[in-house]
């Protein structure tokens, strides 16, 4: 390659000196041959998979999966062992037709009543992973997901890239702030499941989340849901909810999504006539504490 290049360039600098606009040639040449090979280094070392979307990962731990087989568990950014070791999970490794519904709930748009009316329509349980603003600003909400058999996770108080927070005790207050405010309005302590905002982590973080008592739930399913005012249609949505459901996943959607609001009643209805039963987190919870 070398060669060839240097060989290429000997010749084309003798051959364009006598003009006025070597120079600008030259630069022009210089330019196309660096794209070129950038492109090329690019192609050759993005990762591919039949049916995948890209993957994150970086040292910080940016949860990421990609989909290579229907009716299969993704490849996750960590394994099913890896993970047991923190008492975090982002599926169950099983083959029976079985799911985990989670919703994330950042702030209230009007479209949780509509989801709690499907899920409760179809007797499925959900958990639904909040911040503590939402606590503060949605507590008929969250008694009504009580009341009506849900379990409310901590999703942090502040929504940080929590893979940056290395002093357990600014950690810490992330999740017990929320503790606190979810007390204040239900009376009852919450239930130690946790989701790292943006699938943000590191492995401390999921150290100091087992110290404190807390088991760490990723996901195993998801698609883009949650930007308000550019939401998927329900034929996008269908495609991957229903196109890459597995047994044993841990699916993540939003509440805010209107497009979730809308189709729930009959996503949950397409699962099931596909066999599948939605189990509440809490029997993953409790499988895993007794191994």
């Amino acid at each position: 390659m070398r060669n060839s290049f240097s060989h290429t360039f000997s010749l084309f600098i003798r051959n364009t000196l006598l003009t006025k606009k070597a120079g600008a040639v030259l630069l022009i040449f210089l330019a196309a041959y660096t794209l070129g090979t950038g492109i090329g280094f690019f192609l050759d070392h993005t990762p591919f998979h039949k049916n995948a979307e890209a993957v994150e990962t970086s040292a910080e731990g940016n949860w990421g999966l990609s989909f290579q087989e229907e009716g299969q568990p993704p490849v996750a950014n960590a394994t099913f062992e890896e993970l047991a070791q923190y008492d975090a999970f982002y599926a169950q490794d099983t083959n029976e037709k079985i799911l985990y519904l989670t919703f994330d709930c950042g702030y209230e748009n009007g479209n949780t009543p509509q989801i709690l009316d499907a899920l409760k329509k179809h007797g499925a349980p959900a958990t639904f992973f909040v911040v503590g603003t939402y606590i503060e600003s949605n507590p008929e909400l969250i008694k009504r997901m009580i009341s009506e058999g849900h379990t409310v996770g901590n999703h942090t108080w502040h929504h940080p890239d929590m893979a940056q927070i290395s002093a357990m005790e600014i950690f810490q207050k992330e999740l017990t702030d929320v503790e606190d405010a979810y007390k204040e309005v239900t009376g009852e302590e919450m239930t130690k499941f946790y989701r790292p905002p943006q699938g943000k982590y590191s492995e401390s973080n999921l150290k100091n989340a087992q110290q404190l008592g807390y088991q760490t739930f990723f996901w195993s399913l998801a698609y883009v849901d949650w930007y308000e005012n550019d939401q998927p249609t329900k034929e996008e949505a269908f495609d991957k909810l229903i196109g890459r459901i597995h047994p044993g996943a841990i699916v993540l959607l939003h509440n805010t999504s209107r497009t979730n609001a809308e189709i729930l009643d009959e996503l949950l209805g397409k699962w099931e006539e596909m066999g599948y039963q939605i189990r509440a987190l809490a029997e993953l919870s409790a499988q895993a504490s007794a191994k």
